[in-house]
């Protein structure tokens, strides 16, 4: 388990931004003539699957053992997934967002190529200081991954990709440039990033306290078993919060919104 938060969110950056490359332009593209360190992390979301050696709990372990707190529950149950959020007492730390494929409720075909895969990792890797930046532990084929695809886009990027982030997130409210999200996607489509459209260019608003957009994930090359495919890797998010009543800005997610976030990995 990693002592120190920076470290851990450094080290996952570092992998994310390695098949994540629009991530340094749009940094830079956001940032304009500021430092890039000035860009705010909303927060990181995770992906694994609701089984014993990998269910949520054991991405969460983690960040429990940061300081971090479990605060909202969430259900998709089109894509039948379970999601937790977490948050840092220190409040200028990202919030976390994990989500777990309930591979009980898909087709046997499914969960015997999951089960597969999940039975070749070491039940030690889950405790690992490296676990949430290491990748996949499996073997698997294109063939394995397609199959997947055509039934849970979420499971195939899981299979292809294994434990790292899924996307960062910018915070909006803290950008040098501008703090609108219309704003920040209107800089973005004239530097050519292609946008998440599933659900609007924004999904929510200031009424659920919440607005955000993402871009398309990027593609890069899994080498699988029996070939080497380029296919969607991560994205970037861009959240823009509002003030409640109480004057404090809203922490937590809106389950519609992110339902369409996830769809930012699907293929373009």
């Amino acid at each position: 388990m990693h002592s120190n938060i920076d470290t851990l969110f450094s080290n996952m950056w570092d992998d994310y931004v390695t098949i994540t490359p629009s991530a340094h332009k749009i940094h830079a593209l956001l940032a304009g003539e500021e430092n890039t360190n000035d860009i705010v992390n909303d927060h990181v979301a995770f992906r694994t699957f609701a089984l014993d050696k990998t269910r949520l709990d054991k991405l969460a372990a983690h960040f429990l053992a940061l300081g971090y707190e479990a605060k909202g529950d969430y259900d998709f149950e089109a894509k039948k997934l379970t999601a937790k959020h977490f948050e840092h007492p220190d409040d200028t730390k990202p919030k976390v967002f994990i989500s777990e494929l309930r591979v009980n409720e898909l087709s046997e075909t499914a969960q015997a190529i999951i089960k597969k895969m999940v039975d070749q990792m070491p039940e030690s890797v889950v405790d690992a200081d490296n676990f949430l930046y290491s990748g996949k532990h499996w073997d698997v084929t294109k063939a394995e991954y397609d199959t997947l695809l055509n039934e849970s886009e979420y499971a195939a990027w899981m299979a292809a990709w294994g434990f790292r982030a899924n996307h960062f997130t910018v915070s909006v409210n803290h950008l040098p440039r501008t703090d609108e999200l219309t704003g920040v996607n209107t800089l973005l489509k004239e530097a050519g990033f292609v946008l998440n459209t599933s659900g609007g260019e924004i999904k929510g608003g200031p009424d659920v306290f919440l607005a955000q957009s993402s871009t398309m994930a990027d593609r890069a090359d899994v080498a699988f078993n029996d070939e080497t495919a380029a296919i969607p890797s991560c994205f970037y998010e861009f959240a823009q919060r509002y003030e409640m009543p109480d004057g404090k800005l809203y922490k937590g997610f809106v389950a519609a919104s992110a339902d369409k976030i996830f769809e930012s990995t699907n293929a373009k």
